[in-house]
């Protein structure tokens, strides 16, 4: 899947839901399909060049709201990866 953008019927999939609860109890996270380096379907993993600590460390996600614009970029931030807004913005 490197590489590989998530594509819904409708457009593109910005974020996936990541359950941290096998590891870190209770909290929601998000990560960009873009951040999956690969997946491994005999072993049931999805493979992404995140520690476990920086996972857990993301701003946490809750389902009661839409994700802004000031919560993306604290999560891009935080992992230190480019906004997908950066390349919608020099298109303009």
């Amino acid at each position: 899947m490197a590489g590989y953008h998530l594509q819904a019927l409708d457009g593109e999939i910005r974020y996936l839901i990541v359950g941290t609860k096998n590891w870190w109890p209770g909290k929601k996270v998000l990560v960009s399909p873009q951040w999956i380096e690969r997946v491994s379907w005999e072993e049931s993993k999805v493979f992404i060049n995140l520690s476990r600590d920086t996972i857990k460390e993301s701003p946490e996600y809750t389902e009661e709201s839409l994700p802004t614009r000031d919560y993306e970029i604290r999560l891009h931030d935080h992992y230190d990866r480019k906004g997908y807004w950066i390349n919608e913005l020099a298109a303009v």
